[in-house]
């Protein structure tokens, strides 16, 4: 999982110095302005199949419904942090991690300064790693459909963090209250139900 993520955020990363230096000779800054529609459609359905080759990784590493999860959430993690270490070989850019960057494009642009998404990279690594590790050791692990629809919740509230800035303009702030409270929530919540579960072999 990690040799395919580190491998496939190079692929994003070529992509990228191939877009910017076509449409964005001058160097990269907001507002981004807009790519012509047949190349914005051409990323929009890029971004579709990276998901699903991401989510596909996923599906083959995992036994268990949590463990498909914690293996997508871990080549995404390393996906995503390894795509910013190559723009910066590449590129170097970011020059700092409070640089905004559009993040995805689907259903419109998602943006944010490149720590935020790093942090939620750095928390998809650590719990994905752990519930592998807890599995491995015989760990009774079934969340509920509440526990589910907490983190889903926690997931949306981060998501809406980076969707009050489209980057058509120059963003004043981001909402990094917002964003904390739907990571912090959603981890807090994860590491609260985990630590719950006892080794199958427990009475």
């Amino acid at each position: 999982m990690t040799a395919f993520g580190i491998a496939f955020a190079l692929v994003e990363a070529a992509v990228v110095v191939y877009l910017r230096a076509h449409y964005y000779p001058e160097g990269f800054k907001f507002p981004t302005g807009m790519l012509p529609a047949n190349i914005l459609r051409t990323e929009i359905i890029r971004e579709a199949a990276t998901m699903v080759m991401l989510i596909a990784i996923g599906m083959l590493a995992g036994r268990t419904t949590l463990g498909r999860l914690s293996a997508f959430l871990i080549v995404f993690g390393v996906w995503d942090i390894f795509y910013y270490i190559w723009l910066k070989l590449f590129l170097d850019w970011p020059e700092t991690l409070l640089d905004w960057d559009i993040l995805f494009l689907i259903p419109w642009s998602w943006a944010a300064p490149v720590l935020a998404p790093l942090l939620v990279c750095a928390a998809f690594i650590a719990c994905g790693v752990w519930v592998f590790w807890r599995e491995d050791r015989e760990y009774l692990i079934r969340l509920r459909p509440v526990d589910w629809a907490v983190m889903a919740s926690a997931a949306v509230v981060i998501i809406i963090s980076f969707l009050i800035n489209d980057g058509t303009s120059i963003p004043k702030s981001f909402p990094w209250w917002l964003f904390f409270i739907g990571l912090l929530g959603g981890v807090g919540y994860f590491v609260w139900r985990l630590v719950r579960f006892k080794k199958s072999t427990d009475t």
